[in-house]
């Protein structure tokens, strides 16, 4: 166990991060899998901004890392365009 006072610090704070960063890819997670999941070209247009945003942030936050960020979009990204083509044909 640890032996010093800065070292039972860091265990409590290195916790109270996991935690946190843990909760907030989980969040994320369940947002792409509602994007996922839409089929209208309105509502995939009205939830995409918001989980984008919050890609970016975990990547900036070092809670994923900035390339699965990127995958993540694109694929999201590609996913609301090929929807917006069927629609329109």
């Amino acid at each position: 166990m640890a032996n010093h006072k800065s070292s039972e610090k860091r265990i409590r704070s290195t916790e109270t991060k996991r935690v946190k960063n843990r909760y907030q890819a989980k969040t994320v997670r369940n947002a792409v899998k509602l994007v996922r999941a839409e089929t209208v070209k309105e509502e995939i247009a009205k939830s995409l901004p918001p989980v984008i945003s919050n890609i970016d942030k975990l990547a900036k936050r070092n809670v994923i890392h900035k390339n699965k960020a990127a995958n993540l979009k694109s694929k999201l990204m590609k996913k609301a365009n090929t929807l917006a083509k069927a629609e329109t044909k």
